[in-house]
């Protein structure tokens, strides 16, 4: 058994299949206890199996517990906060990877589908992160012994670069994004670090096909993230590409508009928008150069 999360409580939601399964495992493997949140539901979040967890949990010895109810209400969330802290003491570890899927172009997206998506992609997690926070807040006042407090959202690619055909997914995961950095601040005074890990695939070999994700990198980059060294870690997106992780940056400006004199025409100022929507750069020094609206044909 690796050193590094003994003594630590993980949650991990879709911890019965893919890569949660493989996160979990993962947390196991590093010391920690887990609970595997998982209703063994279908890809596109239809039907339900109890055995996809229960199977999960036993595979992994009396370190791991099964939670098989959806997740994705506030009640819900508190039972396996409320669970966790039961069966191991505590909590500490928070992952929240259960996603479902049902593609469809914005104009077959029917109402029951995007609500569907955005409980399960979204809301679940906030649910869950709120009463974990709570809990972990709670217990860092009372002085639990152990690491620091980690909240962990997996973030397909699609939240950040948006797909085709993918508009309920994407928004749900755009909006995780935006959770995983309100909540970083949030919780920062309780000392609870909240990351996003955003798996990315590999790159395509000339001539070939791209490799498949590899579910081990991305839980070895979530158990790092866990480990007591990254506590100051928080509100950070990081991409996970095969062996490789890398730290995305915060949302800010590459080009700037300049107009020293009276406000630009709205043709000037909607060709200058075009002149630079096409190909802009940012300075490798980081600075911006500006762009003159009163020189843009």
């Amino acid at each position: 058994m690796a050193a590094g999360l003994e003594g630590q409580v993980a949650i991990v939601t879709g911890g019965g299949r893919g890569t949660g399964q493989a996160i979990a495992a993962a947390l196991v493997a590093a010391g920690a206890r887990v609970v595997i949140a998982d209703n063994g539901t279908s890809r596109d979040g239809h039907g339900a199996d109890p055995t996809v967890a229960a199977d999960a949990a036993a595979a992994l010895g009396g370190r791991a517990i099964a939670f098989t109810d959806s997740i994705a209400s506030p009640g819900a969330a508190q039972a396996i906060v409320d669970r966790a802290t039961r069966a191991f003491g505590g909590l500490d570890i928070v992952v929240n990877s259960a996603a479902i899927r049902r593609p469809a172009s914005h104009a077959a997206t029917a109402a029951q589908d995007w609500e569907a998506v955005l409980r399960t992609n979204l809301s679940a997690a906030f649910y869950l992160t709120s009463a974990a926070g709570a809990r972990m807040r709670a217990q860092r006042q009372a002085g639990r012994a152990g690491g620091g407090y980690q909240i962990i959202n997996l973030l397909p690619r699609a939240g950040l670069y948006g797909s085709d055909g993918r508009a309920a997914e994407v928004s749900a995961r755009a909006g995780l994004a935006g959770l995983t950095r309100a909540m970083a601040l949030e919780l920062a005074e309780a000392r609870v670090s909240v990351n996003a890990v955003l798996p990315l695939p590999p790159a395509r070999p000339p001539g070939g096909e791209a490799p498949p994700l590899d579910a081990r990198h991305i839980a070895a980059l979530v158990v790092a993230l866990c480990h007591p060294v990254a506590e100051a870690i928080t509100g950070q997106v990081l991409g996970v590409r095969g062996a490789e992780v890398l730290l995305f940056g915060p949302v800010r400006p590459v080009a700037r508009l300049a107009d020293a004199g009276a406000p630009a025409t709205p043709e000037a100022l909607a060709t200058a928008l075009l002149q630079v929507a096409h190909a802009v750069q940012a300075r490798p020094d980081g600075e911006l150069d500006a762009i003159d609206l009163a020189g843009a044909d």
